[in-house]
């Protein structure tokens, strides 16, 4: 098959059969993708924890800063977290658990009648 604009052709023969090319293509590129995600997600806390441990030998200035110092045991991260939960907790209203239902007064809906359904005949 050959296309032709003004003084331009293309001959889609030669490209007719990349079919698979271009999936695989697209799979290397998703695949590529996720790669990348996966290194950047498992090397972003390092990062972090690098940054923040040279923060605090600047901000201390002491000639060795051992990764104890640096270390947060489990008893005080787990201090902080309730801490931090009954904090938000308190924020939250306090409602009174009790569910109201109040009857329609007027039970006719055009949305559940019977004359506007999908059976009737249009008009001509």
């Amino acid at each position: 098959m050959r296309l032709i604009l003004g003084d331009m052709s293309i001959d889609f023969s030669a490209i007719a059969g990349s079919g698979l090319t271009i999936a695989i293509v697209g799979w290397l590129i998703v695949f590529a993708a996720l790669v990348l995600l996966v290194i950047i997600f498992t090397q972003t806390p390092k990062l972090i924890y690098y940054n923040s441990r040279k923060k605090l030998k600047q901000k201390t200035k002491k000639e060795s800063v051992t990764d104890d110092e640096l270390h947060v045991s489990g008893d005080v991260s787990a201090a902080i977290s309730m801490a931090l939960y009954l904090f938000f907790d308190e924020l939250h209203d306090e409602e009174s658990n009790v569910i109201t239902i109040k009857r329609v007064r007027k039970v006719y809906s055009p949305w559940s009648s019977k004359i506007y359904g999908l059976r009737v005949w249009p008009r001509k």
